[in-house]
């Protein structure tokens, strides 16, 4: 079974807006058995939203669309729905009565007949009760296809997915089981491990599938599966994941699923009953960033000093200027000063420091832009290591940060 989701609004097309709906519906629709095979944005016109409803009625068989469902005269998806179903706009009354006690009960400007033309509906859909808001989603069908149309403000378009569309698709349609699966690796990219395990994915059944997902030092693996019962593939899936382990060894760090890398970390921190302290100035705060994201980061994080000056390098984690000096502000030496200094102040079990050069102008040091010195420290004593990343920025950034959390990891584990 298969579905298409159409987005409508000039403000996805010009950028103004991020369009995170078709993320949701798409993954939602994946979690019951419905496969998405187009994502369609268009703007507001109604000749425009006409061809891309017949379009998608050719191609599949639930279209679900999304925006332009408002009270102003540049919302026009109802009067278009109306045009493609040979139908005509009706006052619904359960509809209105709720927007008049949205009206009563929250919002203190009096409704008006603009408001109260949001209940004005097709004749022949089916109204999906919007609890959130006045527009109310609605259902059509024509030639055995769905057409859904939902509201574009992403909380009332979840809920009516969740308590509406989700189960009303369950309920008149037979659907296989989707699996998705996705193993992380750190350390190694995607063409290597390609190399790797090319018997392995050659050697996949064509009901599974392989994608490869690379971003910025780490490479995730993801399997699709289909079929009939969802045992029976959970159980297939990870026996194939279990077959790369001796392709792919230490770089795998765990399943999506389970969690980020910075969750694996909190998680190897709690169970060691150590603590973590970080010395950024490269990467300005990421790396703290990312750790306390996660839930329960006070049980093993102390905190940060994002040192971006030299003189905070010195002053505050007492990098001695002789060697800034003798091997400049991005070096091995400075890096792993910074973790020694960070480690001791804080009374950390773990210090991880950055220095580098992310751009696009070389600052303080003559390191090539890209340049960037990891380091960490503990009761082992300390190490680092010289990367270039390139040189774009954000890219240089992130891949600082993402390599910082594979190489703490790394050493979480040393016996």
């Amino acid at each position: 079974m298969q579905a298409e989701i159409i987005t409508i609004g000039d403000e996805i097309l010009i950028g103004q807006i991020i369009d995170s709906n078709s993320a949701f519906i798409s993954k939602a629709l994946n979690n019951i058995g419905v496969h998405v095979y187009q994502i369609t944005s268009v703007q507001d016109d109604k000749d425009h939203i006409l061809t891309a409803l017949a379009e998608a009625e050719s191609r599949v068989d639930v279209v679900i669309m999304t925006g332009g469902l408002g009270p102003t005269k540049d919302d026009i998806t109802k009067h278009t729905l109306c045009e493609y179903f040979n139908d005509e706009l009706v006052m619904n009354r359960e509809v209105l009565g709720h927007v008049e006690g949205l009206f009563e009960k929250y919002i203190t400007t009096p409704i008006s007949d603009l408001n109260r033309r949001q209940a004005l509906v097709p004749s022949g859909c089916r109204v999906l009760k919007n609890r959130f808001g006045t527009a109310p989603g609605m259902w059509m069908e024509k030639n055995g296809k769905a057409f859904v149309s939902l509201p574009g403000v992403p909380y009332e378009m979840k809920a009516l997915m969740e308590h509406e569309v989700l189960p009303l698709i369950q309920e008149k349609y037979h659907r296989p089981y989707i699996l998705h699966k996705t193993m992380i690796t750190y350390g190694l990219g995607e063409s290597a491990i390609a190399e790797k395990i090319e018997a392995w994915e050659d050697a996949l059944p064509s009901h599974i599938k392989l994608a490869y997902l690379p971003n910025l030092g780490k490479v995730r693996l993801r399997l699709t599966a289909r079929g009939e019962h969802k045992e029976d593939l959970m159980e297939e899936v990870d026996a194939r994941f279990r077959e790369l382990y001796p392709f792919l060894g230490d770089i795998i760090v765990g399943f999506e699923e389970e969690g980020l890398l910075e969750v694996h970390i909190g998680k190897l921190l709690q169970e060691k009953k150590a603590t973590l302290a970080v010395a950024e100035s490269c990467t300005g705060g990421t790396i703290a960033s990312r750790i306390t994201m996660v839930p329960g980061a006070s049980n093993y994080f102390l905190g940060g000093v994002v040192s971006y000056a030299t003189e905070v390098k010195t002053r505050m984690l007492g990098v001695d200027e002789k060697t800034v000096a003798q091997h400049s502000v991005v070096s091995a030496e400075v890096a792993e000063a910074m973790a020694l200094g960070v480690r001791e102040k804080m009374q950390a079990d773990y210090g991880v420091a950055t220095t580098g050069n992310a751009g696009p102008a070389k600052g303080e040091s003559d390191a090539e832009v890209g340049t960037v010195f990891i380091a960490i420290a503990s009761e082992k004593g300390v190490i680092s290591e010289k990367f270039n990343f390139g040189n774009h920025r954000e890219k240089v950034i992130n891949r600082a940060v993402n390599k910082a959390l594979e190489m703490l990891r790394k050493e979480i584990l040393k016996k």
